[in-house]
């Protein structure tokens, strides 16, 4: 497991029916890409944020598929409508196997 990996997510508390709202999204992440070695000489695994999705009460929103090539720390900035009030789940996948998961609920106001 990658450590001091930390999922942000910034979602609006509240929009009206039908809105289109702007999500922002950050994973602190080192993504090693299993080319360096350590202080010892020995290869440090790869890991390396592969998949991002995001459901809004089990509905997918988005769903991309990150290459080997994606930046430390990836933003990632999208829109999207909201219907009704409910939970946005965001979800990043790892190549060592590990998930991060966030959530943030939404209001209609």
């Amino acid at each position: 497991m990658a450590t001091g990996v930390k999922p942000r997510v910034k979602v609006p508390k509240s929009a009206a029916a039908g809105e289109t709202i702007t999500i922002k999204t950050l994973i602190s992440h080192k993504m090693e890409s299993g080319q360096r070695k350590d202080s010892d000489g020995n290869l440090i695994p790869r890991s390396i944020i592969n998949r991002f999705t995001c459901d809004f009460n089990d509905q997918n929103v988005v769903d991309i598929e990150l290459d080997p090539a994606i930046s430390t720390n990836p933003y990632l900035e999208f829109d999207a409508t909201v219907p009704e009030a409910g939970t946005f789940k965001f979800t990043w996948y790892d190549d060592d196997g590990d998930i991060y998961e966030e959530s943030k609920e939404i209001a209609i106001g």
